[in-house]
């Protein structure tokens, strides 16, 4: 197996860890992000809440992977449209993991209100505060952030050929889609937690996990690999 056979692996894997941890971290926050989040450790379901931190934080992980191990084939196609990806990937992860330190506080939170330690109009108000935080490092995060550096990566996709053409220009399509379902999450247009917003942010997910079978069961293609590492550009 050749190095970039073996990148191409890890690529996907990386993508499958993405997809899979943000799904685990979303349900298992839901305690602390209902109007009853001050129960939460009364309720026994902190345990629960850490696990669903420590998938964030392997999402973290998986998005910074992504952005490292694909940077040195997009740059050989248009170097500042490849850092323009790795930049908001990296913003992403970056909001990602200030989203959870406000689940990390909520949970604080909820056992100061257990032990009784905490009068009930600073709790709440508190709270709130954390839940406001994380739903907009939410928006930003997995979101807006997402939708520009998939849109970029995936154009990148496209002109080189490294993966299929029509995966790549879906890609680019699900990163418009994404980007304003964002967009219309920040208006207030639709509810963040909504049947609509679910509809327009599922399919980048489907093209992540797309990606990620292709780049697993075949790799980049080695004839527009072969073009791209001799600097030639398929138009």
């Amino acid at each position: 197996m050749t190095q970039d056979r073996k990148n191409g692996l890890i690529i996907g894997i990386l993508y499958i860890v993405a997809a899979v941890t943000s799904v685990i971290a979303v349900v298992f926050y839901q305690s602390v992000l209902s109007e009853q989040w001050y129960m939460s450790a009364a309720n026994g379901l902190d345990a629960k809440v850490l696990i669903g931190v420590l998938n964030d934080v392997c999402l973290v992980g998986a998005a910074i992977g992504t952005a490292v191990m694909l940077f040195p084939y997009l740059r050989r196609w248009n170097e500042h449209i490849a850092l323009g990806y790795l930049c908001f990937r990296y913003m992403e992860a970056v909001f990602i993991a200030i989203g959870l330190v406000s689940i990390l506080g909520l949970l604080h939170l909820s056992v100061h209100y257990e032990e009784g330690n905490l009068a009930s109009e600073y709790l709440h108000a508190a709270g709130l505060l954390l839940q406001s935080f994380h739903r907009w490092t939410f928006m930003l995060g997995p979101n807006l952030m997402l939708g520009l550096n998939t849109l970029m990566y995936s154009y990148l996709l496209y002109k080189t050929g490294l993966v299929p053409r029509k995966l790549a220009l879906f890609g680019m399509v699900t990163a418009v889609m994404v980007f304003i379902g964002g967009l219309l999450d920040m208006f207030g247009i639709v509810d963040p937690i909504s049947t609509a917003k679910g509809i327009i942010a599922l399919p980048v997910g489907v093209y992540e996990m797309s990606l990620a079978i292709w780049l697993i069961g075949k790799g980049f293609h080695k004839q527009n690999l072969e073009k791209l590492k001799r600097g030639k550009r398929k138009g």
